[in-house]
C-alpha cells in the first residue's frame, strides 16, 4: 500500500516537474509538506509524537518508490527522516521530542543534519566547528558544507567539537532553529546531479544557543552520529536501489521499442546480457537493503549490514545508470530522456553518508573484529 501510494503521488506531483526542478535547482518544499500529510516525513516517529510509527522496511519501500521517479526527492526525504528527525528521536529528551518531532513528522518543518565540513569530510573527528560553554549557553563558531536541506531546513541537528580534535568523546550535538542569531545559510552548491535536493553551506558566527538545545550528554555527539549513520546508510542504500530501478525500467522499456535492423534492440544478445546484469545487481542490492532494514527493526546492530547494503547499492546504481545510457545510445546522452538524469544522480550514492571507500573500511573493520 505504501509503494502504491508513493508511486501514485510521484506520478502526479513529481514526474511532470522533474526537468524544471533539475534545470533550476529548485527544492520543492511544498512537495515535502504534501509528503508529510501522507505520513512520509515521520515514518519512523512513534504515533505519540505525531509520526506514522512504522519501521525501516516501510521506510525503505517509500524511498525506493520515490527515487525511481526522482532521486533528488528521495534524497531530501531521507536526510529529513533518518538524519535530523531520527537523531532527535534517538537522543532527544522528552521535552525536545514533544516540541520538534510533531512539526517534523507533519512536514510543517523540514530537517537538516550538519556533520560534514569543508576540510573534514570522512575525517569528522577533526571538525573545526567549535562550541564553547558560557554560563548556561553555548557559543558556536565555524561552518558546515554539503548539507542537504540546509537552506529550506527549519531545524538543524548540528555536530560540533567541544573537546580535543580526534577525541571520540570530543563532539556534542545541538538542535538549532532557522533564524537563530549568528546562524546563516551560505552558498548553495551547483551540482552535477541531485539538483532538486539543495546542498548548502551553513555558517556560525558567535551563534549563541541555550544548553536546553543540547542533544544528549556533552561529548556524545560523535558516538551519536555513528549510530544515526548506521540507519542513514540503509536509507542511502534504498536511494541507490530506487535510482537503479528507475534507470533499469526506462532502459527495459526503450529496448523493446527501439528498432534496429528490422527488430527491437531487446532481441540482440548484447542488450539482453546488459539487462540481465542490471536486473541481477538490483535484486541483490534490494535484498541486502531490506535485510539491513529488517535487522534494524529487530533492534540488532546494523553497522556491518548497513555498510554492505550502502556499498553494494550505490555502486549498483552507478553501473546500472551507465548501462542504461548505453542502451539508449545517443538519446541517453540528451536531457529529453530520463536516463541522463539517473546517470548524474547515481554518483552521489557512492559519496553521501560515507564514500564507498569508507564503507569498505567499515566492512573490513567489522569482519576482522570477529
Amino acid at each position: 500500500m505504501i509503494r502504491e501510494t508513493v508511486r501514485d503521488f510521484a506520478e502526479q506531483n513529481i514526474r511532470p516537474f522533474i526537468r524544471k526542478w533539475d534545470d533550476e535547482q529548485h527544492c520543492p518544499k511544498e512537495i515535502f509538506q504534501q509528503l508529510g500529510a501522507l505520513g512520509l516525513m515521520g515514518m519512523l516517529v512513534p504515533e505519540e509524537f505525531g509520526g506514522s510509527g512504522l519501521g525501516y522496511k516501510e521506510y525503505v519501500t517509500a524511498i525506493v518508490a520515490l527515487s525511481k521517479v526522482d532521486p533528488s526527492i528521495g534524497l531530501s526525504m531521507a536526510a529529513h527522516n533518518s538524519l535530523c528527525t531520527n537523531h532527535i528521536l534517538m537522543f532527544g529528551n522528552e521535552q525536545q521530542k514533544k516540541h520538534y518531532l510533531p512539526k517534523l513528522a507533519s512536514g510543517e518543518w523540514m530537517g537538516a543534519w550538519g556533520l560534514t565540513e569543508p576540510n573534514t569530510g570522512s575525517d569528522a573527528g577533526n571538525m573545526q566547528t567549535v562550541a564553547v560553554k558560557e554560563g548556561d549557553d553555548w557559543i558556536i563558531n565555524g561552518s558546515k558544507n554539503f548539507i542537504t536541506n540546509g537552506k529550506s531546513g527549519d531545524v538543524t541537528v548540528l555536530i560540533t567539537r567541544t573537546g580535543q580534535p580526534g577525541d571520540k568523546h570530543g563532539a556534542t550535538a545541538f538542535i538549532i532553529e532557522q533564524g537563530t542569531a549568528g546562524f546563516t545559510s551560505g552558498r548553495k552548491e551547483d551540482k552535477l546531479g541531485m539538483r532538486a535536493s539543495e546542498t548548502v553551506e551553513l555558517i556560525f558566527q558567535d551563534c549563541r544557543i541555550s544548553d536546553s538545545q543540547r542533544l544528549g550528554d556533552v561529548g556524545d555527539g560523535f558516538i551519536q552520529s555513528l549510530k544515526v549513520l548506521d540507519g542513514g546508510r540503509i536509507s542511502i542504500a534504498a536511494l541507490g536501489v530506487g535510482t537503479a530501478q528507475g534507470a533499469y525500467e526506462a532502459a527495459l522499456a526503450y529496448s523493446k521499442q527501439r528498432q534496429q535492423f528490422g527488430k527491437s534492440i531487446s532481441g540482440f544478445q548484447a542488450i539482453q546480457f546488459k539487462l540481465a546484469d542490471m536486473y541481477t545487481d538490483i535484486q541483490a542490492s534490494s535484498l541486502l537493503t531490506f535485510h539491513a532494514a529488517e535487522l534494524k527493526d529487530q533492534g540488532e546492530k546494523v553497522t556491518l549490514p548497513s555498510a554492505v547494503a550502502k556499498y553494494h547499492s550505490s555502486e549498483t546504481a552507478v553501473r546500472v545508470a551507465n548501462d542504461a545510457v548505453q542502451i539508449f545510445g545517443g538519446y541517453g546522452f540528451t536531457k529529453d530522456y530520463p536516463v541522463e538524469k539517473f546517470y548524474r544522480d547515481s554518483k552521489l550514492c557512492t559519496i553521501g553518508e560515507g564514500t564507498s571507500e569508507i564503507q569498505k573500511k567499515v566492512i573490513s573493520k567489522e569482519i576482522l573484529a570477529d
